[in-house]
């Protein structure tokens, strides 16, 4: 079944195979990630009216269309659906006036079409496919997103600009992720320089946090489903009530700092530090050497080692993700999970990576690993990707204690090449080995499995302004311990479109 799937993958990206070009227009990128990069903003004005008369707006329609089909439907749990919906966004900039300006975004969804299955209970979320495309209700139900997402001051002076107010920030561990309609965004100060010749620097502190799906900005760090932190990557463990029951904040201010250099010819350093008063410390250090190889081919190695320091978290929320060591679980079923681990109770963790990139000319091929030490499970719900662009594929989380992970993947811009205009095409295949040992015990709910994904971008000429996107993913996964019949493994669809105006 799933070569034949490959097979309608691979007809669907030649369809969108004639003229075409990138999508840019004078003043915007839709970037890989599908976020926007403003390259032509309003820039310094001579009085305080002229802020707003001289101000721009900026325009996108946005189509999403998903259909997720498992292998093995599980009533009341998993059902093959589909869900298709409309929306876009209006963000508004002033120009500056005496280093002053602002920015304001409104996001927007309708749901078009969504399945409605029998035999679910109501907080079933069987459009799994679809997650983030609506605003999912505490009775299961789907409503539409209507939320002013961007909202913040800035101030700019020489090499320096903060804003302040609600904002995307982008690290490692912090993201937009703006792949479907609304933006991940935060309530923050954020402060950067680049007097350092080479260098930016830049500081962050981090109030609150809005999720893709999600109308109102809530706690970074506490989960509870659709009112506070309910990411996917969330450290269920880390609940409304058990941090009350050891009197710690539900709503931690969160320290952001990162660092980026390249003094060193060829040399590309990061540095980040997040941090949670009374929860979780992580820093980040990574590297990228580029090497040319002759006149055509560059190769790039590339490292990141993320360790991740216990500041309380453990205690409250244990070491596992899906919560089976917090505070209110106990029993035998508690003591097996517990066994899984070196400590139940820490949050102590590390993660090392590594790459290899080549790339000539439109061609670029990828080979990635990476291994989470088997301490703590990563606690990164801020939808940045601990492990992106090493291992990490599509709607995919492999930063669980003693996970390993190697990556392939190849991208071919077709335009850049001159053969077809505006296409371009990416696939990666990824293995994903869980731990056993967490896996019998259920102290986490992922299986080992294989994941094959593929993107293609298709621009128009007859069409300005317009990209189409064809998105596919086939994941091969273990059954859950325990199970005979495998629930685990799917089959992913998406059809996206984007036009700016």
């Amino acid at each position: 079944m799933k070569l034949v799937n490959l097979s309608i993958t691979a007809a669907a990206a030649c369809l969108f195979a004639t003229s075409a070009h990138a999508l840019k227009t004078e003043d915007r990128v839709v970037k890989g990630n599908y976020q926007v990069e403003y390259t032509k903003a309003p820039g310094d004005v001579n009085s305080f009216t002229e802020m707003f008369t001289e101000g721009d707006v900026y325009g996108r329609l946005r189509s999403n269309s998903f259909f997720w089909d498992w292998d093995n439907q599980n009533d009341g749990t998993t059902a093959d659906n589909k869900m298709w919906g409309l929306g876009g966004s209006l963000v508004y900039k002033t120009g500056f006036y005496k280093g002053f300006g602002a920015t304001v975004g409104f996001y927007g969804v309708t749901q078009v079409l969504g399945d409605n299955k029998d035999g679910f209970s109501s907080t079933a979320n069987y459009g799994k496919s679809g997650k983030d495309t609506y605003f999912t209700r505490a009775d299961g139900s789907e409503g539409n997103i209507g939320v002013f997402a961007e909202a913040y001051g800035e101030y700019k002076a020489g090499k320096t600009d903060v804003k302040v107010g609600r904002q995307i920030i982008d690290s490692v561990m912090l993201a937009s992720n703006d792949t479907k309609f609304i933006p991940n965004t935060f309530e923050a100060a954020v402060i950067e320089n680049k007097d350092i010749p080479n260098t930016k620097l830049r500081a962050g502190y981090i109030m609150s946090q809005k999720l893709r799906d999600h109308q109102t900005f809530h706690s970074l760090i506490a989960f509870e489903k659709y009112n506070r932190n309910d990411d996917s990557g969330v450290h269920k463990g880390l609940s409304t009530k058990n941090i009350n029951s050891v009197g710690e904040d539900l709503n931690p201010e969160m320290l952001l700092a990162t660092v980026d250099n390249t003094s060193i010819p060829n040399l590309k350093l990061h540095g980040e530090y997040v941090g949670l008063d009374g929860f979780v410390n992580t820093a980040i250090l990574e590297a990228n050497y580029q090497i040319a190889l002759g006149d055509k081919w560059t190769l790039t190695p590339g490292i990141r080692y993320l360790n991740q320091m216990d500041d309380g978290a453990g205690a409250i929320g244990g070491a596992s993700l899906n919560g089976s060591l917090g505070r209110d679980k106990s029993g035998a079923a508690y003591n097996t999970a517990a066994g899984s681990y070196t400590n139940a109770k820490s949050a102590d963790g590390s993660i090392l990576m590594g790459r290899l990139v080549a790339a000539n000319g439109p061609l670029e091929l990828m080979a990635g690993y990476s291994k989470v030490s088997d301490d703590a499970d990563i606690i990164a719900p801020w939808r940045g990707f601990p492990t992106g662009g090493y291992t990490r594929s599509m709607a995919q989380l492999n930063w669980i204690a003693n996970t390993k992970s190697w990556m392939v993947k190849a991208a071919y811009d077709f335009g850049k090449a001159g053969v077809v205009p505006g296409l371009k095409i990416a696939a990666d295949y990824v293995d994903m080995n869980f731990d056993d040992a967490k896996v019998a015990a259920k102290s986490t709910d992922f299986t080992d499995r294989n994941i094959f994904h593929v993107d293609a971008w298709q621009t128009f000429k007859a069409v300005p302004n317009t990209e189409f996107k064809v998105r596919f993913a086939t994941i091969d996964a273990k059954p859950s311990a325990g199970t005979v019949v495998d629930n685990n493994s799917y089959n992913e669809y998406r059809f996206e479109v984007n036009y700016l105006f």
